[in-house]
């Protein structure tokens, strides 16, 4: 659908996502995996209930990170026995909420993680399953953002779990019964993504000697693809055919599910289903500089990059079609949002067709940590209403909220302790 047309019918600053560029996504990314093999959508990179919905109408399963990300999954119809909850700091009442939730498969970064789920699971009178998360001695060459390989929070070491297998074995309740490898993020080429693969097969195939037959190796994921900037999401035609020769030369039943090959994607099954539209606000000149006002900012985009926390992003920001009426000179500007923080600044230095005061934008490839990675709570600015189209049909269109509970003066009888 047209994005003039989506922005005059539901205003902006607007989220679009399409369906057909999920389905897309989802096809590349299977050819690029060895079959038979499971996929996990990870619902950090963007909950919203439509693209759950239809990434697990397609096969996927969900690795969720927190109790709402459980019952997002389960309210966009995810069966409660495809869901693997995962993260270094499960508290005892996230897996309590989990198991009643009907979810029975764990992500243990510890000893102490995997006993503690081992206990829910007892108090529960129920059984469930462990992935183990092993952490890389070594670092994968390559890597941008590294999540194992280091000094890490996430997994267990694996020279830890070699040294005393019997602290990672779980109980009878909740057994350890496969690993979870994850190398890294946002990998781009196919080169890099093997070597974490192998890094990854050569962990399993070392601890699986120690922890005995193991049924599933989430060997991760890392698939990359352009943030808030223009550019196509990568394919990698050659990486199934080499990743099914490293299994089966590593771990030989693989084909027959013994153990059954699992890996796992946010960005890359979304990211470039996502334009934030928007619009500018004001347009005015402060010593000698030009400054382009927008009605978003870090609240609704890049809010952890905006407070400094991770690199800036510099999105790429431009009119979404052009018009007869689109001013063709090119200045230099500086983009900034709404915010009263100088932080809310997208780029200083953006070059566009001369804007003015309700002018149309729009960034691409933001389909992945867009909304829900963002500032959204700061300074109370309504949320980017959110518009779910399938080609040229708007099949969905909400605005999340945020809202203040009041609890009893008493929290020790409301609010679990976490311990």
């Amino acid at each position: 659908m047209n994005p003039h047309e989506l922005a005059e019918r539901y205003g902006t600053p607007a989220y679009v996502y399409d369906l057909a560029a999920v389905r897309a996504a989802y096809a590349d990314l299977r050819a690029a995996l060895p079959d038979p093999a499971l996929l996990y959508y990870s619902l950090k990179a963007n909950p919203h209930p439509a693209l759950v919905d239809e990434l697990a109408s397609l096969g996927c399963r969900a690795e969720v990170s927190s109790t709402g990300e459980v019952d997002a999954a389960l309210a966009a119809g995810v069966d409660p026995a495809a869901v693997l909850l995962t993260g270094p700091g499960k508290t005892t009442a996230a897996v309590a909420h989990a198991l009643r939730r009907g979810v029975r498969r764990f992500s243990v970064d510890s000893p102490a993680d995997l006993n503690r789920v081992g206990a829910a699971v007892a108090r529960h009178g129920t059984r469930a399953q462990c992935l183990l998360r092993v952490n890389a001695d070594e670092p994968v060459s390559g890597m941008g953002l590294a999540m194992t390989g280091t000094a890490s929070q996430f997994g267990a070491d694996a020279s830890w779990v070699l040294r005393r297998p019997e602290d990672f074995r779980g109980s009878p309740q909740a057994p350890v019964t496969g690993l979870h490898l994850y190398m890294g993020s946002n990998l781009t080429d196919t080169a890099t993504l093997l070597r974490q693969f192998e890094v990854a097969v050569a962990i399993a195939v070392r601890v699986r000697k120690v922890l005995g037959d193991l049924t599933e190796i989430d060997l991760g994921g890392g698939f990359g693809t352009p943030y808030a900037r223009d550019g196509a999401r990568p394919t990698f035609p050659d990486l199934a055919d080499r990743l099914a020769r490293l299994l089966d030369d590593r771990l030989p039943d693989w084909r027959d599910g013994a153990p059954r090959i699992s890996f796992e994607s946010g960005r890359y099954l979304v990211g470039d289903c996502g334009t934030l539209l928007c619009r500018v606000v004001d347009v005015k000149s402060s010593k000698g500089q030009l400054f382009t006002v927008l009605d978003t900012g870090v609240n609704h985009l890049g809010g952890m990059a905006g407070l400094r926390r991770l690199p800036p992003i510099l999105p790429s920001v431009r009119p979404p079609v052009d018009r007869d009426d689109t001013p063709t000179e090119v200045v230099r500007t500086g983009l900034v949002g709404p915010l009263c923080t100088p932080l809310d600044t997208f780029s200083r230095t953006a070059e566009l067709p001369a804007p003015r005061p309700g002018t149309l934008l729009a960034v691409p490839n933001v389909g992945a940590y867009g909304l829900t990675a963002s500032l959204l709570a700061f300074l109370g600015h309504p949320a980017p209403v959110e518009v779910v189209v399938d080609g040229d049909t708007p099949v969905s269109v909400s605005r999340l909220l945020l809202d203040r509970v009041d609890l009893p003066v008493d929290q020790s009888a409301a609010v679990p302790s976490g311990r």
